[in-house]
C-alpha cells in the first residue's frame, strides 16, 4: 500500500485526550423544528463536514452569488459559529463528482464534467470563458481541512474521466472510484459508459467491473458500502453484487425488488448502525426509488408523472444473501437523505412524492425539474422499533424550503442536522419558476437537542484497531443523577458523516464502541471504553466524531483519528478486555441491560432490587470483537 507524508488533522503538540465536552452554543428553535440559519453563496449540490465549526459545500460551475478571482464561485466553506461564507477557488468543474475521506485525514473529490459557459453549455473556442472554469472529467481534489480559513483544494488527475463515479473508503485509508460515465446525460450509455474502477492513490491499472457493462442505463453512482469482510455490496439499477477488490471477483447477489434505487431513481439509502448488539452485522436500508424498467429511462416518459416507490428493504450481504422488506414509507420519495443521529436512529429528509433526479428542457419539465410535489416533512427510522412502527414523524414541523434535486445533508458535531441545497436548473435560476436555486442554509434540531449534553472528559483524539481500552468520566450531573439505571442506557459512538450529494452520504457509518463502567459512590461514573473493533473493513482509518450518548442524549461530537492517520495497512492489536462492571452496594440496576435507539423515555426499563456492591462481567461482549480480529488476521 502506498504511504503519504501529509499530516495528520491532529498535531503532533495536541493532547492525547480532549477537555470536557461543553453545551451547543445554540439554543435551537424547539425540537423536531427546522430554523434557517444563513446563506451558502452557492447551491449545496456537494457538502462534507470538515471541522467542529466548519462544513465544505461544493457546486457545479454556474452563476451563483459568491465570487472568487473575478468569477463566480463553486465552493465556500460554511462557519457554524457564524453563519457566513469564505468563497473557495476550485479550478475544474466538480458537476456530478464523488467524494470520500481519506486515511491521512484528506476529503477526497474527483471527477466532474466539462468546462462549460452560462447557460450549461460546453465551452468551446468560440466562446469566452466567463466562468473561468476547467474540465473537471478527470480532475482529483484534496482538501486537508482547516478551522482557521486558510486551507485550499489542490488539484491533480487520475487515469480515467469519471462523471457521476462512486467512492469508498477502503481498510487502509485509501479510496476506491468505481464506475460513472465520461461526458454525461440524464443516463448512462452504451458509447458513454466507463465500467471501470480504480484506487486513490492510484495503484495502477484501471480494471474492469462487469455489473457496469450490464446494467446500464440507470446505473451510475453506484450504491456501494465496504462490507465487514473487506468485499463491496454493490446495487446499481436492479442489480446487486459482492465484489472482492483485491481479487476482482464478482459474485452476484439476488436482484433488488420493487424499485431502481440508484440515481437517477435516487432512494434513500444507508448502512445501519454497527453494534455490540447486532454483532457488527454490516445491514443495508434502502427506501424509495422508481419502478421503471431499463428501456422507460430513454422512452421519452413525462418523469413528473412517474410515482416514486413507498417501498423500503433490506440487505446483510455477509450473512445473508437475500432482500428482507422492511416497513414501507408513508409516501413514496425519490432524493431522500438518510442521517445517522448519534441515539441510533436515522433522519430522514428532502425530496420528493413524484418524479426522479434529473433537469431538462421538455415541455413537461417543473421548472426545468423531473422531479414534483416536494416532500417537507421529516420522518425518524428506529431501527430498534418493533416492524410495523419504525417509521414516525411524531414531533416533527415540516421544512418550507422545496429541497429537489441537487439537495444535500449531513449531520453535525452539535448533534443537528445541516440541511441545503436545490437547483434544478442547469445554471442558477431564482425568480419565476416553481423550484428555484436555493442558498438558505437550515438546521434540523432532534429531540434532544436543547436538553442538557453529557460532559464527558478524557475523550482520546485518536482510536486504534484492538488495543488497551480507555476511559472517560462522567459527572453525577450528565447521568442524570440516575446512576446504574443512566449507565446501562449510555453507549460511545462514532460516526462518519459522510460526502452528501444526489442523495448519497458517501462513507457515512456508525459504529457503537464496547464499553463497561464502574460506578461511584458520589454518583459519577467512569466508562471503560474499547478501541476499535480488531477488523479495519468495519470502520475504515480517517476521521470521524465521537459521541457519548446518555439516555439517548449525545455529547457535542469530537472530532477523532481513526487508524495511523496515514494510508496504510493498518496495525491490528489484540483486543485487552474490559474492566468488569462495578456498582456500589444497594444500587438498583435495570434488568435490560442493551442500550437502544432513540428517546428512552417513551419506555422505561424495569428495574431490580437493591444488590451489593457486585462486578458484571463484560468479557462476553468482546467475543463477537475477538472473532472480527481473526477474520482481519485471517485465522476464520
Amino acid at each position: 500500500m502506498i504511504s503519504t507524508a501529509i499530516p495528520l488533522i491532529i498535531a503532533a503538540a495536541a493532547p492525547s485526550v480532549y477537555a470536557a465536552a461543553t453545551q451547543p452554543t445554540s439554543a435551537g428553535t424547539g425540537p423536531g423544528t427546522f430554523e434557517i440559519i444563513g446563506e451558502s453563496g452557492v447551491s449545496a449540490q456537494q457538502l462534507f463536514l470538515g471541522g467542529p465549526n466548519t462544513v465544505y459545500i461544493i457546486d457545479k460551475v454556474q452563476n451563483n452569488k459568491a465570487t472568487i478571482n473575478g468569477h463566480p464561485a463553486w465552493a465556500t466553506e460554511y462557519d457554524l459559529t457564524t453563519n457566513t461564507v469564505r468563497a473557495m477557488d476550485v479550478v475544474t468543474n466538480t458537476f456530478c463528482a464523488g467524494g470520500a475521506t481519506l486515511g491521512d485525514g484528506r476529503m477526497l473529490v474527483v471527477g466532474g464534467n466539462q468546462a462549460v459557459v452560462p447557460g450549461g453549455d460546453s465551452l468551446n473556442s468560440s466562446v469566452p470563458n466567463v466562468y473561468g472554469n476547467g474540465d473537471g472529467g478527470q480532475a482529483v481534489r484534496t482538501l486537508l481541512p482547516c478551522e482557521d480559513k486558510t486551507c485550499n483544494y489542490v488539484e491533480s488527475t487520475m487515469q480515467k474521466r469519471r462523471w457521476y463515479p462512486t467512492l469508498e473508503p477502503l481498510s487502509d485509508g485509501s479510496a476506491i472510484l468505481i464506475g460513472g460515465n465520461m461526458y454525461g446525460g440524464f443516463v448512462n450509455s452504451q458509447g458513454n459508459n466507463e465500467p471501470t474502477y480504480e484506487f486513490w492513490p492510484s495503484r495502477g491499472s484501471i480494471l474492469p467491473l462487469r455489473i457496469l457493462e450490464t446494467t446500464l442505463p440507470a446505473n451510475l453512482y453506484p450504491l456501494t458500502w465496504l462490507m465487514p469482510s473487506g468485499k463491496l455490496f454493490i446495487q446499481t439499477n436492479w442489480a446487486a453484487e459482492l465484489f472482492d477488490p483485491d481479487a476482482g471477483v464478482e459474485d452476484p447477489l439476488p436482484d433488488v425488488p420493487h424499485a431502481v434505487r440508484t440515481y437517477p431513481a435516487s432512494a434513500a439509502t444507508v448502512l445501519l448502525p454497527l453494534t455490540p448488539g447486532n454483532n457488527y452485522t454490516a445491514k443495508v436500508l434502502m427506501c424509495g426509488g422508481s419502478d421503471l424498467q431499463p428501456a422507460q429511462w430513454t422512452a421519452g416518459l413525462d418523469m413528473t408523472q412517474v410515482a416514486a416507490s413507498a417501498s423500503c428493504v433490506t440487505m446483510s450481504p455477509d450473512v445473508d444473501r437475500e432482500w428482507h422488506e422492511d416497513d414501507d414509507l408513508p409516501d413514496g420519495r425519490v432524493m431522500g437523505n438518510f442521517i445517522l443521529l448519534p441515539d441510533g436512529t436515522i433522519w430522514l429528509g428532502n425530496g420528493a412524492n413524484v418524479g426522479t433526479a434529473g433537469y431538462g428542457t421538455e415541455p413537461w419539465t417543473k421548472g426545468d425539474s423531473y422531479a414534483d410535489m416536494p416532500l417537507y416533512s421529516p420522518l425518524i427510522y428506529n431501527p430498534d422499533a418493533p416492524a410495523g412502527s419504525r417509521f414516525s414523524s411524531e414531533g416533527m414541523s415540516p421544512s418550507t424550503i422545496a429541497r429537489m434535486y441537487h439537495s444535500t445533508a449531513t449531520l453535525l458535531p452539535d448533534g443537528a442536522v445541516f440541511v441545503a441545497g436545490s437547483s434544478p436548473h442547469p445554471d442558477v435560476v431564482l425568480d419565476n419558476t416553481m423550484y428555484p436555486t436555493e442558498y438558505r442554509v437550515e438546521k434540523f434540531y432532534p429531540w434532544y437537542y436543547a436538553k442538557r449534553r453529557p460532559e464527558p472528559t478524557g475523550v482520546p483524539t485518536t482510536l486504534g484497531y484492538g488495543g488497551d481500552s480507555f476511559d472517560i468520566l462522567l459527572s453525577k450531573t450528565d447521568l442524570n443523577e440516575d446512576g446504574a439505571t443512566a449507565l446501562e442506557q449510555t453507549k460511545v459512538v462514532v460516526i462518519r458523516t459522510g460526502f452528501s450529494t444526489h442523495a448519497v452520504n458517501f462513507g457515512q457509518r456508525y459504529l457503537q464502541l464496547e464499553n463497561t463502567y464502574t460506578l461511584a459512590d458520589d454518583g459519577s461514573a467512569t466508562l471503560h471504553v474499547s478501541q476499535m473493533p480488531p477488523n479495519a473493513n468495519l470502520f475504515a482509518p480517517g476521521p470521524a466524531w465521537l459521541y457519548v450518548v446518555v439516555n439517548g442524549v449525545p455529547s457535542m461530537g469530537q472530532k477523532v483519528m481513526i487508524g495511523s492517520g496515514t494510508i496504510e495497512v493498518q496495525e491490528i492489536k489484540a483486543v485487552k478486555a474490559l474492566p468488569e462492571k462495578s456498582v456500589p452496594t444497594g444500587t438498583k440496576i435495570p434488568e435490560k441491560t442493551e442500550t437502544t435507539a432513540g428517546n428512552p423515555d417513551a419506555a422505561k426499563n424495569k428495574e431490580s432490587g437493591a444488590i451489593p456492591r457486585m462486578s458484571l462481567s463484560g468479557s462476553g461482549m468482546l467475543i463477537g470483537t475477538l472473532a472480527l480480529g481473526l477474520v482481519a488476521l485471517g485465522f476464520l
